[in-house]
């Protein structure tokens, strides 16, 4: 299979389900396939292509970083253009090796544009550090670094990065002394489960948790989903991921009630219980115990 370096770009059209819902179908559709339109125009301008189209995504690629800067930013623009006041993107972009098999593309590179766009919020642009190390000067000093972040599979951090795509005074000034005081707090997850403990470090890949064997930890309850919920560190935190169809229970020590989540996410307080797909409060046999310590207690 043919490789070469090549800068990945994924655009997705945010809040799509209240779209969807709020215009009709037909509607919805027309308005997601005129920007799509738009936006293929614009990747084409820059120098890229189009690979996939994936529902309210879009996934797109360019010979260089500079070439996917300027596209992204374009690209933003014409998500405000006439016509398109009731849709807005967030694209994440990244350069790097990857693999194209009858001209699509994968790799490590496509999975942390994935992971960055599922990061980004509305009308945000998003890249990596070395992404920004490889454009050019003029460029470079359009990016902004924010926070770091981990992708599932990778042991070392890549660093987010801002993409200034228009001109706005009032831009959030990023506070980096709070982001360092995040990183220097090592901490350590203990999860116990009928009687076995599993321990997971702030510096881990984090813990898929379900039914499935496949599992980082599994949890032989029928109420819980094949893959139904994750585990991972942020920001010197621990935050609990519910991906499952009956819901995740958290219960934290010190409180009354329950938080029931639904394709939500929650940070861990320092003790409480995980329920999967049923209440946690009576801390039955399928009920998760879970601790946040400091690393080396």
């Amino acid at each position: 299979m043919e490789t070469a370096q090549r800068a990945v770009l994924f655009l997705d059209v945010t809040d799509s389900t209240r779209i969807y819902e709020s215009l009709g179908d037909t509607r919805a559709l027309a308005l997601i396939n005129l920007l799509f339109g738009q936006l293929d125009k614009v990747a084409v301008s820059h120098g890229g292509s189009v690979v996939k189209k994936l529902g309210d995504g879009m996934v797109c690629a360019f010979p260089d970083p500079d070439s996917a800067f300027q596209a992204a930013c374009d690209m933003q623009m014409a998500a405000h253009g006439p016509g398109t006041e009731r849709l807005t993107i967030k694209i994440g972009f990244t350069y790097g090796a990857v693999v194209l098999p009858g001209g699509d593309v994968f790799g490590d590179t496509v999975n942390v544009c994935a992971r960055l766009v599922a990061l980004a919020n509305a009308e945000q642009i998003l890249t990596t550090q070395q992404t920004v190390a490889a454009m050019s000067a003029v460029l470079r000093d359009r990016c902004r670094q924010m926070f770091p972040i981990r992708v599932r599979g990778r042991h070392e951090e890549i660093i987010a990065c801002n993409v200034l795509w228009r001109s706005d005074p009032d831009v959030t000034e990023i506070n980096l002394a709070g982001t360092a005081l995040a990183r220097e707090r090592e901490t350590v997850l203990k999860i116990t489960y009928q009687g076995e403990l599993r321990v997971e470090r702030s510096g881990g890949a984090g813990l898929r948790i379900g039914r499935d064997k496949e599992n980082d930890l599994v949890v032989e309850s029928h109420f819980a989903s094949r893959s139904h919920a994750r585990v991972f560190a942020r920001e010197g935190h621990f935050v609990l991921q519910d991906l499952s169809s009956n819901g995740t229970y958290l219960l934290s020590d010190g409180n009354s009630a329950e938080i029931l989540l639904r394709r939500e996410e929650a940070v861990l307080s320092d003790r409480g219980w995980i329920g999967l797909g049923n209440s946690a409060a009576r801390h039955g046999d399928h009920a998760l115990r879970y601790r946040v310590e400091p690393e080396g207690d």
